[in-house]
This record gives structure tokens, C-alpha cells and sequence, in this order.
């Protein structure tokens, strides 16, 4: 049902968007205005013939048009419930599910509602002049939210940076085997710039500064090879195509300095990503090794983390990769990082379910981890999680250590050599999670940490459960 819920609204916006009555679509389509209707309305499920159909009348990417919505709308409105103003409220997951399912407009008008209140307390914010979350709250700056929203709603794919960094790679002759000393070149010859590589005493916990006046861009020598040429990419995009990126920022239409501001360097780490990882390559590549991670970081010569964040941007039209969604978290189970190509499910607010294997991976560094994970709406996903390390100042200034994790939906998992002979449809291999305790409804998890907000406990000084919270059936 909820996969069907939003697919008459795709055909409804189609038709509209042509220009068309329901008479001509059906006619274009061969089949009869009452089952076009039947099917703009959800009454009948789009058959996999008129689906191709569909993808020939009208020059349509099937594998975008075909993706289910549904998921990712739940998991916003999840995100927005789980806000401290709406927590006391007994809004349960299922709840979403059927709002969504009756009404996909109704769920929409619930999310732009609710953004137009984060925008509201962002001016206020700025009014009042705090410039960070109240840290009793735990809510991500406004900034941050409308970012990562941005970037979510255009899939984490940007046409114009893919094709300024092929036209820099032609430009600038650069090879796999030797980017580094390519880039510099690059630089020097098109921008009249020059690198330096300075020791740690002096740069301290900076790892690249731009020194305008000399012409010089400063790398700090705790920087690998890979993230060395990452961050001459990022200076690059942010002198050689800054007015690109200003277009971009102000097509973007955000609210806020802070939020272009972060928005434009979102962009320029998109380049960098780019410039060291060509799309065509890294896709063929990917498609070819199943994507394999240490393969591919070996062949392009960069770390897990940017390996996987572009991967959540090969979703060009007619060559697209998995639709990944990737996460970064500290140990505590906080995700400072999020970037996704189709839907997630997990808060931006908090906390990780803990039966999520990804907790686990900072205690097997070197490993990469896997599990089949299904949440309470039956949503199942493939994941996989590794410990990384970032660069610090030193022994007494260490870099902090962090968990990757990547995830999609299972139906890609035959794609990843990580679902080699794994049953991953199999009921048995599912880990059952959630989104956070607070969110949660299962009441057999022995991990839980919160009570869900709005459900009853059952408390029997007579009996003690075997989980943490025994919740009322009724």
C-alpha cells in the first residue's frame, strides 16, 4: 500500500507538467481515461508494462520515477516529531505511515509547515543573536538543516560541478598516477598560485588556509596524499569557479548567510570529491568490482570517507549507481554527517538505535561490517559500517575516531559483493532497529534506553520484565 501511495501523485504531476488532459495521457499511453483516473487516484497499482510505457511516451529516468517516496516522506515527518516542541505529543510511527498512506498532499503540507517553523525560529535565533542551538535541546543549527535538506532533495547530484571538474581534469592534463603534482601545476599555471606544505607547529589544527595576499595555499604536512589533493580540489573550486558557485548558492534560494555560506562549501567539497573521483571511472569501476570499498580506494587513492560520500552522488540519468545513503557517528552514536541519494531513516537529532552494527565498528578497526536491518515499517536496508581516523595535531592533539556507515535498500543488496551468500531477503538475517528509543515501538528490545514518547508504561511491582520498559497493550 504505502509503495502505491505517491505513485498516482508522480503520474498526476506528469500529465500535469505535459500539459495534458487524462483523455490524451490515456491515448498516448493506450489504455482508457477510467483506468488512467483509477490509477491517478490510487485505486489501482501501476503495472510494470505501463511503466516502460511511460519511460518511452515521455523521456522519463525510470529508476528516479519509480522510487518509492513514501520512505523518505515518513522519515522527514519522523525527523520533524521527533523535534522537542512536538515530543510530548503521542504521535506514533504508524501514525505517519497511515497519514501518508490517505493523504501523500496532507503529509507535504505537514513538512512545509513545520520548515516554515524552523525558519521562523532561525530568524529569531539570528534576532537574539545566538548563533548556535540551545545545547538543552540537541537540535542541529538551522543552517546545517536546510543544507542537508537542499542537497536530499536534489538527490546529492550536481550536473554543473561534475561537468566543471571533467572540463578541469581536460584542462589541467591530470593523471590518477600523479594528481597531486597535476594539481599543482594546474594551479600555478591557470591561477598563478603556489603550494606549500608547513609543519604541524605552525599550522596547528588548520589543514589548509588560503593566503590571499602571497598567493599561496598552506597545506598542514599531517595531511595524507589523498587529503592533500581533496583540499587543493576544494581551493580550486572556491577561486577558479566562484561565481559557479555563487549561481548555484543563490538558485538554491536559502535562508541566511550562515546556511549559503555552508551550502557554497558543501559545493566545493562536491568539486573535490569529483576531481579526484571522475565520475565515468568511478562508476564504471564500482559497477565492474560490485562495490568493492577497498578496491576502489586503492585504484583512486583516497580514504573510506570520501570514497563514500561520492558514491551517494553517482545518480546521473542513464548511468546511475546505488542510491546509498551515507552516515558519520561518533562512538556516542551522534551522526555529524549525512548525505543521501535515495531515502534514510535515521534522526538527525540524537542517537542511533544500538542494535545497529555500526556501534560495533570502532571496536574491530580495519574491518568492514554488515547487516540486513529492517525498521518497524518493514523497510529493510543493507548496511555496512568501518572505524576511520581523522587527521589531528599530534600525539597530545589526536584526530578523533568516527564510524562510516552506508546503507540502501535491500533490494540493491545482489549489486554489493558484501551480500555475497548472505540470505538478505531471508526473515531470519533482518536485524529489527529503529529510528530512536523515543520513536520506537518495539516493546521486546531489551537495548531500549527511553520509553516512546506518548505510550503507557506497564508497571507491576509483582513482575520484573526481561526489558528495560514494559509497555502498555492497550
Amino acid at each position: 500500500m504505502a509503495s502505491k501511495a505517491l505513485m498516482g501523485a508522480k503520474i498526476r504531476r506528469l500529465r500535469r507538467a505535459s500539459g495534458l488532459t487524462q483523455a490524451r495521457m490515456a491515448e498516448r499511453l493506450n489504455i482508457s481515461p477510467s483506468y488512467l483516473n483509477l490509477i491517478e487516484n490510487n485505486q489501482r497499482a501501476i503495472t510494470v508494462d505501463l511503466l516502460l510505457r511511460i519511460g518511452q511516451a515521455f523521456e522519463v529516468d525510470l529508476q528516479s520515477f519509480a522510487e518509492d517516496d513514501t520512505t523518505r516522506m515518513i522519515g522527514a515527518l519522523c525527523d520533524a516529531f521527533a523535534d522537542p516542541t512536538l515530543t510530548d505529543h503521542a504521535v506514533e510511527r504508524q501514525d505517519l505511515i497511515d497519514l501518508v498512506e490517505a493523504s501523500p498532499a496532507a503529509g507535504q503540507a505537514v513538512l512545509a509547515l513545520y520548515n516554515s517553523y524552523k525558519a521562523l525560529r532561525n530568524e529569531n535565533r539570528v534576532l537574539s543573536d545566538q548563533r548556535v542551538s540551545d545545547a538543552s535541546d540537541g537540535v542541529a543549527t538551522p543552517a546545517v538543516d536546510q543544507v542537508r535538506d537542499y542537497l536530499q532533495a536534489a538527490g546529492n547530484y550536481v550536473p554543473e560541478l561534475e561537468a566543471a571538474a571533467e572540463a578541469d581534469w581536460s584542462a589541467g592534463e591530470l593523471d590518477q598516477s600523479d594528481l597531486y603534482n597535476g594539481l599543482v601545476a594546474f594551479l600555478d599555471r591557470e591561477q598563478g598560485l603556489r603550494v606549500r606544505i608547513v609543519p604541524v607547529d605552525v599550522m596547528g589544527d588548520f589543514r589548509r588556509r588560503y593566503d590571499r595576499h602571497g598567493r599561496r595555499i598552506l597545506l598542514s604536512e599531517m595531511l595524507d596524499g589523498s587529503s592533500r589533493c581533496f583540499h587543493l580540489a576544494v581551493q580550486t573550486a572556491l577561486i577558479r569557479h566562484r561565481g559557479l558557485l555563487d549561481e548555484l548558492v543563490a538558485r538554491a534560494a536559502l535562508d541566511g548567510d550562515q546556511a549559503r555560506a555552508l551550502l557554497r562549501l558543501a559545493f566545493a567539497n562536491y568539486y573535490g570529491g569529483a576531481v579526484l573521483m571522475p565520475y565515468d571511472r568511478l562508476y564504471r569501476a564500482a559497477e565492474a568490482v560490485r562495490y568493492d570499498l577497498e578496491i576502489l580506494r586503492r585504484r583512486f587513492r583516497v580514504g573510506l570517507e570520501a570514497l563514500g560520500h561520492r558514491l551517494t552522488t553517482l545518480q546521473r540519468p542513464g548511468a546511475s549507481g546505488i542510491p546509498f545513503f551515507l552516515l558519520r557517528l561518533d562512538q556516542a552514536g551522534n551522526i555529524s554527517k549525512r548525505f543521501s541519494a535515495g531515502a534514510d531513516h535515521f534522526p538527525r537529532l540524537g542517537g542511533s538505535c544500538p542494535r545497529w552494527i555500526a556501534h560495533e565498528a570502532l571496536w574491530q578497526p580495519g574491518r568492514i561490517l554488515t547487516q540486513v536491518v529492517e525498521l518497524p515499517d518493514g523497510q529493510r536496508y543493507f548496511t555496512l559500517a568501518t572505524a576511520i581516523g581523522r587527521p589531528g595535531a599530534g600525539f597530545r592533539r589526536s584526530g578523533p575516531r568516527q564510524i562510516l556507515a552506508l546503507g540502501c535498500d535491500i533490494a540493491h543488496a545482489a549489486q554489493l559483493v558484501y551480500a555475497d551468500g548472505i540470505a538478505v531477503h531471508a526473515d531470519e538475517v533482518a536485524e529489527p532497529i529503529g529510528p530512536t528509543c523515543r520513536l520506537c515501538e518495539r516493546s521486546d528490545c531489551v537495548m531500549r534506553a527511553y520509553a516512546p514518547s506518548g505510550v503507557d508504561l506497564d508497571i507491576n511491582e509483582s513482575l520484573r520484565p526481561g526489558v528495560p520498559y514494559a509497555l502498555a497493550t492497550s
